[in-house]
């Protein structure tokens, strides 16, 4: 891990950096969180991952902190010798500390804010072959679609695919594919290429909005239309999308093929445009 993190306004050593027993964050999950990915210096999709950000704000109800996030992002970069790096930059913010209790604080409390950088190496390997996956029931609360720190459902989940070897857990609600513990979810059903609309049930990813961009430039006409578990048996295709995970083809669900068991020709080429665009960016 990298030594230099920024807490409570300043840039402090990992080791030395601590948060109270009174953070509403590590009492309640009362917390918010976002993850950036850097090359060479640039960040990936900035403005759609800080909007996303302000919206899990506002949903809610925390104030912004008084800060301008890539700035300090920048600065962690630099302090960590990460600028020509590939990297992560994670950002939290909590509604403070305060007497406990389940409702807000009477009072102002400035908010806890948390951000690291990190070093970060793409999984090419994985995607070129394919990973498995697992299907598991989703258990999460009703409003996914805030990037809260409760993610326990998700972490219980995890455990149960890292146990079975698999890369993902893929999470089905009432019979209905929603996403999976830290991706969203593609398949290609009868040649059409699928994903869980938005809305509160699924985390609105933004490697997700750029999959979907990317692939009605490419003439494959995607369909926000959710996938059963009976069509999800039959794809053709299916695979994650995620900051950390680009295009990740899964070419086993429970230990049973999808498709022809290898990565299929949507999601390399999905793969393979998302990989240019990440680039441009780094080079623009």
């Amino acid at each position: 891990m990298t030594d230099i993190v920024f807490l409570h306004g300043k840039l402090t050593p990992r080791a030395a950096a601590t948060v109270s027993i009174d953070d509403r964050g590590f009492l309640f999950g009362d917390a918010v969180y976002e993850v950036l990915r850097v090359l060479r210096g640039r960040f990936v999709e900035p403005e759609r991952h800080l909007a996303r950000l302000a919206r899990s704000l506002r949903e809610v109800a925390l104030p912004p902190p008084p800060l301008d996030p890539l700035a300090v992002a920048v600065d962690l970069l630099h302090r960590n010798g990460l600028e020509q790096r590939e990297a992560v930059i994670y950002l939290q913010v909590s509604r403070g500390a305060a007497q406990r209790q389940h409702a807000f604080p009477p009072g102002p409390v400035p908010p806890t804010v948390l951000m690291t950088a990190t070093p970060f190496e793409p999984r090419r390997d994985l995607a070129e072959r394919g990973v498995s996956a697992i299907l598991q029931p989703d258990l999460r609360w009703s409003r996914c679609d805030i990037k809260s720190v409760n993610l326990l459902p998700n972490v219980l989940a995890a455990q149960h695919a890292t146990e079975a070897g698999a890369f993902e857990a893929i999470l089905l609600r009432d019979g209905v594919m929603t996403e999976a513990t830290r991706s969203n979810v593609f398949a290609v059903v009868d040649r059409v290429l699928r994903t869980h609309p938005t809305g509160p049930l699924i985390l609105p990813g933004v490697t997700r909005e750029v999959v979907l961009e990317l692939a009605v430039e490419a003439g494959l006409a995607p369909s926000e239309q959710a996938v059963t578990a009976a069509e999800l048996a039959r794809a053709n295709e299916v695979f994650v999308t995620g900051t950390t995970s680009d295009v990740m083809p899964v070419v086993t669900i429970d230990g049973r093929a999808v498709g022809n068991g290898a990565p299929g020709p949507v999601a390399n080429r999905l793969r393979g445009l998302l990989a240019r665009r990440i680039e441009a960016e780094a080079v623009a």
